[in-house]
């Protein structure tokens, strides 16, 4: 018996719910209370007679609803206003950022000489130039250094050499010239004792 009072109770419950879910739901249009209300009214000579009431209750809905469009229509066209301000903000947002975008491909893609921005590819051509030029330089001088070497050591071999000569020659000359001093000394010595 309990079991069917619990049973019975629970259906109750169920139903009231579902009543009270479709009634809150179930609103009617506009159209719908005006139908309403025309078959609802009565006839007086041919023409249709609206209870004051009624009229103004339905007076009433049309104007709440007309005002609720017009309030969801200014909230839509505010919201509309805000998307366009957005829409502007993130396009300035936008361009900002590929002009910010661009100035640092810009700078990646470049490097500063002397004030100069030059590419990458133009700067590592001038670096390596640079290099090449020098290393060039280098080899030059270091060609050039070789040779003068070569000729100083030559030129001071061949100075040696010549002052050497000299020097043997120097000995030679003094050694004719006391040679000639003595056979004059001789020759002065035998005119002087006959």
């Amino acid at each position: 018996m309990k079991l069917h009072l619990s049973l019975i109770t629970a259906i109750l419950f169920i139903s009231i719910s579902f009543a009270q879910k479709t009634k809150d739901t179930g609103e009617i249009s506009i159209r719908g209370k005006f139908d309403r209300l025309y078959r609802v009214s009565t006839n007086y000579k041919g023409y249709k007679v609206i209870n004051k009431e009624k009229f103004l209750d339905l007076k009433q809905q049309v104007l709440d609803s007309s005002k609720a469009s017009k309030n969801l229509l200014i909230e839509k066209n505010n919201l509309l206003k805000a998307s366009k301000l957005d829409s502007k903000k993130n396009k300035d947002l936008l361009t900002l950022t590929k002009l910010t975008l661009e100035t640092a491909l810009k700078k990646e893609n470049s490097i500063s000489f002397f004030g100069i921005q030059l590419s990458k590819f133009i700067y590592n051509l001038l670096l390596w130039t640079l290099v090449s030029l020098l290393l060039i330089l280098v080899l030059y001088l270091s060609f050039k250094f070789q040779k003068n070497n070569f000729i100083t050591k030559r030129a001071a071999q061949n100075l040696k050499d010549v002052e050497h000569e000299y020097e043997q020659h120097r000995k030679k000359a003094l050694e004719r010239e006391q040679k000639l001093r003595r056979t004059l000394q001789d020759e002065i010595n035998k005119q002087r004792n006959p």
